[in-house]
């Protein structure tokens, strides 16, 4: 189980960070990630990360942008996002990846919501 949390309603150039708490044990996943839907929009693999060494894939659009990060000890992906534009607004899902790559993902969680307008 995934669940993700942390969407809200930011101004452009503004932060936020998305958090997705998996259940069970870091050695249950191969990687955790995020994609996100923007509405009328096709899916978008945006960054995932290995629960073992960190390796990390981040999509062109966000690269410099987000940052991804992992807490094994609280079995957590993070999901940094600065200077947010008004394109990443969409619905963030959790999802367990089973490679690293955009759209290596098999299950995830309920969304959260980023909308980023002025």
């Amino acid at each position: 189980q995934l669940q993700a949390s942390g969407g809200g309603l930011v101004q452009p150039g503004g932060s936020l960070r998305l958090s997705c708490a998996a259940s069970g044990t870091p050695s249950d996943y191969y990687a955790i990630g995020w994609f996100r839907q923007a509405p009328g929009k096709d899916r978008e693999g945006v960054s995932c990360i290995t629960m073992s060494d960190g390796a990390v894939y981040y999509t062109d659009s966000v690269k410099g942008r987000f940052t991804i990060s992992k807490d094994n000890a609280k079995n957590t992906v993070y999901l940094q996002m600065n200077s947010l534009k008004i394109e990443d607004t969409a619905v963030y899902y959790c999802a367990n990846f089973h490679d690293l790559g955009p759209d290596q993902y098999d299950y995830w969680g309920q969304g959260t919501l980023v909308t980023v307008s002025s």
